[in-house]
């Protein structure tokens, strides 16, 4: 059974100044699948949506920020959830942190920078667990802290103290200390050198393997997708574009912009120049009809730039929405 299930999910920013109206479409018609025990990459250039996905997945909606149509449902091991019927008290005391976390993109995001690493510990253990027996809850959190591989001293630590790797990884420890079943890591990696960011994902494999729970992560960088992913999803302006487990969408990408992404990745010995993809992602104010990534495609067709392409079951896992996969005619298939 899916831990999480996203039916044809549309999410916008609506806005109202001066007696104008604007919506941007930033997440448009998505369905996807996670499962429990797996990491769950989720690619594309800025703006595509990411962020948003990440906010509507974690119950972090805000206006401007409205659900247009689609279900998000959740089937935790205690009970199903339906994220448009969560009340703010259900998130806050039962779901956020104990059932899905979420490791910041900046790990200052997460940790107060006039208050000691174990303050923050004590916030949010009291928060879902009462206040604690301060000996027994100084015991766990060591204890906790130090199966991850951090010297328990950082405990007493000020953010400003510690390296940013250190942080990072303090922002994963406080992310898994009541094992949630989802883990929602946004750009864990940015900011850190390529040694650092190493470690930092080593340990979000570890805690995974483990805990047994998913982790979804969202990276542009296809890279650590690569190394880290059991199954990647593309996005681009708001759509998923295609989906598969990491190792055939790294060998037969099926989406002219998911080769894009993966040709652009340096290779050891290969001295060729790497060209850049011509033109900007579409306003998704006003997006273009059609196939939104037509305007940019080498391979568009004229079909491309008037009907939308549906997702195309390839087998093995792998899904894609494109014209290129029917020949240039429409599919009935979902």
């Amino acid at each position: 059974m899916s831990l999480l299930k996203v039916d044809g999910l549309r999410a916008y920013y609506k806005t109202e100044m001066y007696g104008i109206s604007r919506m941007v479409r930033a997440i448009d018609d998505v369905s996807l699948e996670l499962q429990p025990n797996e990491i769950y990459g989720v690619a594309g250039e800025s703006s595509c949506g990411k962020t948003t996905l990440i906010k509507v997945l974690s119950g972090t909606i805000k206006p401007p920020l409205k659900i247009q149509g689609g279900s998000v449902k959740y089937q935790f091991k205690s009970s199903g959830v339906d994220m448009a019927d969560v009340s703010h008290e259900e998130m806050q005391r039962n779901i956020r942190w104990k059932e899905i976390s979420y490791v910041m993109q900046g790990s200052m995001s997460v940790l107060n920078p006039v208050r000691r690493v174990v303050k923050t510990f004590e916030d949010i253990i009291s928060t879902h667990e009462g206040i604690p027996n301060h000996r027994e809850f100084l015991e766990r959190t060591r204890e906790h802290v130090k199966k991850l591989g951090l010297p328990p001293d950082v405990l007493n630590s000020f953010p400003h103290e510690l390296s940013g790797g250190m942080r990072q990884r303090v922002a994963i420890a406080l992310a898994t200390v009541f094992q949630p079943s989802l883990i929602i890591a946004d750009e864990p990696t940015t900011a850190l050198d390529v040694v650092v960011q190493r470690g930092v994902l080593q340990l979000l494999k570890e805690i995974q393997g483990q805990s047994k729970n998913t982790v979804l992560l969202v990276t542009h960088d296809m890279a650590v997708h690569a190394n880290v992913a059991d199954r990647v999803a593309i996005m681009y302006a708001g759509r998923l574009v295609e989906e598969a487990p990491t190792e055939i969408i790294f060998q037969r990408p099926s989406h002219p912009y998911t080769r894009h992404l993966i040709n652009s990745l340096p290779v050891i010995g290969d001295k060729s120049s790497k060209s850049g993809l011509e033109g900007t992602p579409p306003n998704l104010a006003n997006p273009p009809d059609g196939c939104r990534f037509h305007p940019r495609c080498p391979k568009a067709m004229e079909i491309c730039k008037t009907e939308v392409p549906v997702m195309q079951d390839l087998g093995n896992g792998h899904r894609s929405a494109c014209h290129l996969i029917t020949g240039g005619k429409e599919s009935s298939n979902g």
